[in-house]
């Protein structure tokens, strides 16, 4: 089982207790390996290591939307109002359905949504409103909606492999970078950074997934365990994000970073012409049934 974060990440604290459920639920007839810290690869590795059968479990995000292209739309900002309309979808009828299609398209079986804390921006210059982003270069993941969408908001997105983040900030190479506040954190990102702006502009998700040349292997007890320990392991890992969150926040707190509240209404206005662009090029029903549920 592989990922891309540290061993002091809640996602390698959920993956600890997911493989010791699978262990304990198939009396060790399963056992799960963990490698962290992308010892595996990264996330496209994985993906395509779990198609051809040399990867059995990742946890994986974003990058899903490479091949499988409707999880594109789940990474517009402000497509999810709140956590609740987010676990909504994913722990509905339309996040399954979801699931189901990932699997009959790529054979990579999805086994739980795991929840992120919401995507906030921190720079160096104060952003109160969408005025002061014009020109602002902020780091984004190469992620199509992220990309438009901060173009929409008037910054100037800039695609960097995280690693790179931590340097650029220091030396003015970019203003800005945007992430739950655990990657931000255990990047030491508020060492340098002068703001924290609260825009909650994606609810995120990671995706528990296992290989199907592998779970095809496993008896039908196995596969029932497997599945078990994945539920288990989400409602586990679902409350360590929302504890990290907070200690999150108080870090920034700690090196004096100043935190802004913001007023989320102008920036969603700016980014709708994006979410109707990438709706109709990658799954109208699927984004309708997302809006839908608020």
């Amino acid at each position: 089982m592989g990922h891309i974060q540290s061993e002091s990440h809640t996602w390698h604290k959920g993956s600890e207790e997911f493989a010791r459920l699978v262990e304990e639920k198939t009396n060790g007839s399963v056992k799960v390996d963990i490698y962290p810290s992308s010892t595996l690869g990264s996330d496209r590795d994985l993906l395509e290591g779990m198609q051809i059968g040399s990867v059995d479990f990742a946890l994986v995000a974003g990058v899903m939307s490479n091949f499988y292209e409707p999880y594109a739309i789940l990474e517009l900002p402000y497509l999810f109002e709140d956590q609740d309309h987010l676990e909504a979808f994913l722990y509905g009828e339309e996040g399954q359905k979801l699931k189901d299609e990932t699997l009959e398209a790529t054979g990579i079986r999805g086994l739980e949504f795991w929840l992120r804390g919401p995507r906030e921006l921190t720079s160096n210059v104060k952003v109160e409103t969408p005025e002061d982003l014009r020109g602002l270069k902020i780091r984004v993941p190469n992620i199509e909606a992220s990309v438009k969408g901060w173009q929409a908001m008037g910054a100037n997105p800039t695609p960097m492999n995280f690693g790179e983040v931590y340097s650029s900030l220091q030396t003015g190479v970019i203003d800005a970078q945007e992430n739950p506040l655990s990657f931000s954190t255990n990047a030491r990102i508020h060492e340098v950074q002068d703001y924290l702006v609260m825009t909650d502009h994606v609810f995120g998700y990671v995706q528990l997934l296992t290989s199907e040349k592998m779970f095809e292997k496993l008896t039908a007890e196995e596969q029932q365990a497997v599945e078990e320990a994945a539920t288990e392991a989400t409602e586990y890992q679902n409350e360590l994000v929302l504890e990290e969150d907070e200690v999150a926040k108080q870090s920034f707190l700690d090196e004096g970073v100043e935190i802004v509240e913001v007023d989320t209404e102008p920036f969603m206005e700016l980014v709708q012409p994006v979410h109707d662009e990438l709706a109709d090029k990658y799954g109208r029903e699927l984004y309708d049934s997302i809006i839908d549920l608020k």
